[in-house]
């Protein structure tokens, strides 16, 4: 049995996600299953379509709509915690091998579950799973517990110029 290790993927630049969602291909490529749980997000983005055509793969995202320019709802709370006890019971029976716990510090910012929750979830989780975290305001206990951490820094971006998100390249 190979060990699992934990994963962080922070910071203000882009590619968090995108660096989960490679990740998650490649243990697909040789011959692991993943659990890829997304927090906060609730619309359609253009990874579902193809990570849903892949096998081996489970994807369920765990937001209702966008809140991030507002203040989330006690329905966007109830969304995240269901996710939250997903992912629990998905370690518990132990059917993956990499659990991507995506936008999890966007959900903790937005104080949609308790850090707590996460730590244990940390600290129980099988040896052998590769646990993965992203998001923007990774808190500094969670940075501390795990064994790999890339902070994703945004040096240029055309956002800033007025650029919308496109699709197939931002969402």
């Amino acid at each position: 049995m190979t060990k699992g290790y934990v994963h962080v993927y922070t910071g203000d630049g882009k590619g968090k996600t995108t660096a989960a969602i490679g990740l998650s291909v490649r243990a697909i490529g040789a011959g692991k299953r993943v659990y890829f749980a997304q927090f906060v997000k609730g619309k359609y983005y253009s990874e579902i379509s193809v990570l849903d055509k892949i096998p081996n793969i489970t994807i369920k995202q765990y937001g209702l709509r966008c809140f991030i320019k507002k203040d989330p709802t006690q329905e966007d709370q109830q969304a995240a915690q269901k996710g939250l006890m997903d992912v629990v019971l998905i370690l518990k029976e132990g059917l993956y091998d990499v659990v991507v716990m995506d936008e999890v510090f966007i959900a903790l910012y937005y104080n949609l579950f308790d850090i707590k929750d996460v730590m244990n979830i940390i600290k129980h989780k099988p040896e052998s799973v590769e646990l993965i975290l992203t998001g923007r305001k990774a808190p500094i206990e969670l940075i501390e517990m795990a064994d790999l951490v890339t902070g994703m820094v945004e040096i240029k971006h055309y956002y800033t110029r007025g650029v919308e998100a496109r699709k197939g390249i931002e969402y």
